[in-house]
């Protein structure tokens, strides 16, 4: 029986990088972007406040949570995590999407997305549990009556 040499790039580190990454895409934790794995949460939300007053809210929100609000628009609304107190990769991006489509004079339904370059290899990681945080000022905010959490 006669063997092969491997070429000098092969490694076994990135045949088993390449099957844990595809373990995690199968279950649906992290999403892949650029070839790279992210953790990555969803979450919707309708609530009873008019449109107009839930963007300034979320951003209040947003910064009393210790996010730096990079960007918004009326309907859109992107911050970080303030660098400091975890890795870079563990940084977390927040996305909120208002639906000014289905909005009424009582009812705004938003989303939210949060997600960070952290390979999500443990159930309960960092961009997890900032998820669960953020989710849990949304559904207990003084400013508005939450209507309904979909789950992402």
């Amino acid at each position: 029986m006669s063997y092969f040499a491997l070429p000098d790039w092969f490694n076994y580190e990135s045949i088993i990088t390449c099957l844990l990454r595809a373990s995690i895409l199968y279950d649906g934790r992290s999403v892949a972007r650029r070839g790279a794995i992210m953790a990555r949460y969803t979450c919707s939300f309708i609530v009873s406040v008019t449109i107009d007053h839930l963007q300034p809210l979320l951003v209040e929100l947003l910064q009393d949570c210790e996010f730096d609000v990079q960007y918004y628009t009326a309907d859109y609304i992107m911050a970080r995590e303030i660098p400091g107190s975890v890795s870079f990769s563990k940084l977390v991006r927040v996305e909120v999407l208002i639906d000014k489509s289905t909005a009424t004079e009582t009812e705004t339904r938003m989303s939210i997305v949060i997600k960070n370059e952290e390979l999500p290899l443990q159930l309960d990681n960092h961009c997890r549990q900032v998820f669960e945080y953020f989710k849990q000022a949304i559904e207990h905010n003084r400013h508005w009556h939450l209507i309904e959490t979909i789950a992402g």
